[in-house]
């Protein structure tokens, strides 16, 4: 199980690169529905399937409307692909930068502190899933705003990111 999430780590790793490296968001896309799904895959391995699938559906439909309306406003007729020089060169870069980061902590990984959330599953009456999402309703109010003045804040930056110079869906009146 221990390899499988490794596995699922470094596919999470792969997904973040392609979506800080490319710079059109068609391909950026591509890459966040990967990391959101192997992401979930890493909480599904760990002990979690149903805060795994509420943070997927989550996902998806929130961020992926944000990309659908920066992919509408910057409609590029040649995109950069992942073959281009800039982008290839930008992916580099971000591995060679992981590559030196996981050097620096390489000894203080410890393979075998790995666990899932039932892992001690005889000393409690519910299991870590459901103990989870009672916390996110309980606890969670106050990061729920946060959360969405968050994701209204990205909306509005990334549509203001992708106007250029012509009037966009953000006017001043």
């Amino acid at each position: 199980m221990t390899y499988f999430v490794s596995l699922l780590l470094m596919g999470l790793i792969v997904g973040l690169i392609a979506v800080a490296s490319n710079p059109t968001p068609y391909f950026a896309a591509l890459g966040l529905m990967v990391a959101a799904g192997v992401g979930c895959g890493v909480l599904v391995g760990s002990g979690g399937p149903f805060l795994s699938l509420v943070l997927f559906l989550i996902y998806l439909g929130g961020m992926l409307v944000v990309f659908a309306y920066s992919a509408a406003l910057a409609a590029d007729p040649f995109p950069e692909a992942w073959g281009n020089r800039s982008v290839v060169g930008y992916v580099v870069i971000y591995l060679l930068g992981i590559v030196m980061m996981g050097g620096v902590f390489w000894g203080q990984w410890h393979e075998g502190s790995w666990m899932t959330i039932d892992g001690l599953k005889e000393f409690s009456v519910l299991g870590g899933d459901i103990g989870g999402v009672a916390m996110m309703y309980s606890f969670g109010g106050v990061m729920l705003v946060i959360c969405a003045w968050v994701l209204l804040l990205t909306l509005l930056v990334v549509l203001e990111l992708t106007r250029g110079l012509n009037r966009g869906a953000l006017r001043a009146v």
